[in-house]
């Protein structure tokens, strides 16, 4: 069943988020194998399709093949996306022919992909994804990946206590997931949201190594050389 006073969750949040990191790594420069990113962008759009079929609106609705489908999607998005960051790393520190400013924009869309690619992972793995966090009663909850703030805020003051999980069935949407990635990916260390998988602490790690090495080397890198 539903939970409480929680709707199913809309599909076009997570599909918008899909399609603005397919766009920004199908836009990376000539240089990033080509034929792997097309192939990967024909793929991830081609799985779109039944999925959307199967919930065009709301995701009320999930079967083996959809949850393969959609985690697969993800997954696929997020090892492509390594490979170009292991690629702009090469170019980097190779001496490439690049100039500063294509591959200072480079490092910018390998980046915002990285933070939509894990919030893609996140929201698809944790408590069985969305369309078991929306429509199966807690006790049927497989286990967390992923502990948020409203999951233990049922003790605190009223007016805190009022957004708790206990309290109104609070379960977390796709935004969550994109706003703790983000964070994750800028702090490189748990921030509200705390890890509680090994497969979790795992994907955190990887995330937080890409962006530590985006932000702190690519990018200044980048930026020394346009001088």
């Amino acid at each position: 069943m539903v939970q409480p006073g929680v709707g199913a969750e809309h599909r076009w949040p997570a599909v918008l988020g899909l399609l603005i990191a397919l766009g920004l790594y199908s836009m990376l420069p000539s240089t990033f194998l080509p034929g792997l990113r097309y192939t990967v962008i024909a793929i991830g759009l081609a799985l779109l399709i039944p999925l959307i079929v199967l919930n065009p609106y709301r995701l009320h609705r999930e079967t083996r093949w959809s949850k393969y489908v959609a985690t697969g999607q993800a997954l696929l998005l997020v090892a492509a996306n390594e490979v170009a960051l292991v690629q702009l790393v090469i170019q980097l520190t190779s001496g490439g022919n690049g100039d500063g400013a294509t591959l200072l924009l480079a490092a910018l869309q390998v980046w915002v992909t990285n933070v939509i690619a894990f919030a893609l992972v996140y929201w698809e793995l944790d408590r069985g994804g969305p369309v078991s966090r929306r429509h199966a009663d807690r006790k049927d909850f497989p286990p967390a990946d992923f502990r948020f703030p409203q999951d233990e805020d049922h003790d605190a003051i009223e007016e805190v206590a009022a957004r708790s999980s206990r309290r109104i069935g609070w379960v977390a949407s796709f935004f969550d997931y994109v706003y703790f990635s983000l964070s994750n990916s800028m702090a490189f260390s748990p921030t509200d949201t705390m890890p509680l998988s090994l497969r979790a602490k795992a994907l955190m790690a990887l995330e937080s190594f890409g962006g530590f090495v985006l932000l702190a080397l690519v990018i200044a890198h980048a930026v020394s050389l346009l001088g």
